[in-house]
């Protein structure tokens, strides 16, 4: 079979597409799934870069979200059925619970192989049946970016009809945030970099948008906006480059859902305001499959679809890191197989 491994060393010129043996056959508790999508995250491209985790064993196949058909299953199986479409699961051994050492060590995409492939065999435990309502392209992009929005703002937190939500940047897991917020009722306000995106997002339906190029003290405009009270809930993917904004943006009392680092990991903060203010910073480390299953009835529910900027082709797959390094998208970038 075909897939695409780190080798050698890291760096995009080391994603090497190459023939494998395979694919292996499904044991006792096993699928094996003919993958039809993949959706790229940030953290692949990391991955690719060595920034994730530089002590990554190599070679690896990269990436956690993908959907596609189960193509055998292996004896004593209770869930899954040959023919089904379905999601892998970002985490192969987190069900429900807490986050645990050993359930979050079961990441795809590192430490575990992942799914740019054209066949993957895994746990029945590690695939969800995929929406009935989305495309295979569609649902490759639930696995992480969706599940990590949805964990922010409706497990970890109860996002109501009335509230406001903030959500820097239009990615992946901004779109799905803006998604789910605006369908429970909530006022979204989002920030980006470019007036290009801000009117697509208008055209979306998205009006209330905020230029941080041109709005550097970007927190203070999202408190004229709300009369000075500031938002109840941040989706706050940038990291220590932005959360100071974040701390300043948000109410007294209210939460930030700590998510992406694209501006860093580490800087001077003052943290006087979270204990003054009573904010709540909450990490969020995707979801479970519990949870997985939870929001893919939502949006069967609520016919939801996610925002796909662009698709490529299997052998294209390099290019689409690259238009992932460029950051010039919105909503998710795809890979479809042959």
């Amino acid at each position: 079979m075909r897939a695409y491994e780190i080798r050698g060393s890291f760096g995009l010129e080391n994603l090497t597409l190459i023939e494998r043996d395979g694919p292996r056959e499904p044991g006792p508790g096993e699928v094996l799934v003919r993958v039809q999508a993949v959706s790229l995250n940030y953290r692949d491209l990391m991955t690719v870069w060595g920034n994730y985790n530089p002590r990554q064993p190599l070679p690896l196949i990269p990436c956690s979200d993908a959907a596609g058909v189960v193509e055998k299953v292996g004896p004593g199986l209770e869930r899954i059925r040959e023919g089904q479409t379905v999601c892998t699961t970002f985490f192969q051994n987190w069900i429900a619970g807490s986050p645990l050492a050993e359930r979050t060590r079961s990441a795809l995409g590192g430490p575990l192989d992942g799914v740019l492939a054209e066949f993957v065999t895994l746990p029945e435990d590690g695939v969800i049946p995929a929406p009935a309502h989305l495309s295979p392209v569609e649902a490759s992009t639930l696995p992480c970016a969706a599940l990590t929005s949805w964990t922010a703002l409706m497990v970890q937190d109860s996002i109501k009809p009335g509230s406001t939500v903030l959500i820097l940047g239009t990615g992946g897991v901004s779109m799905f945030a803006a998604q789910f917020a605006r369908n429970a009722g909530a006022r979204v306000i989002i920030t980006s970099s470019s007036d290009q995106k801000i009117a697509r997002l208008h055209e979306m339906g998205y009006t209330e948008t905020i230029n941080y190029q041109r709005t550097p003290e970007w927190a203070e405009e999202v408190r004229a906006k709300t009369n000075r009270q500031g938002v109840d809930h941040v989706v706050e993917v940038g990291g220590a480059g932005t959360l100071g904004q974040s701390i300043r943006a948000v109410r007294p009392g209210g939460t930030i859902s700590l998510i992406g680092v694209l501006s860093g990991t580490t800087s001077d903060l003052n943290i006087a305001p979270v204990l003054m203010k009573s904010i709540r910073i909450q990490g969020v480390f995707v979801g479970h499959r519990d949870s997985f299953a939870e929001m893919n009835r939502a949006l069967e529910l609520n016919n939801l679809h996610p925002y796909i900027h662009e698709t490529f082709r299997f052998v294209e797959a390099p290019a689409a890191f690259r238009l992932m390094e460029q950051g010039t998208h919105m909503g998710k970038i795809c890979i479809a197989l042959d």
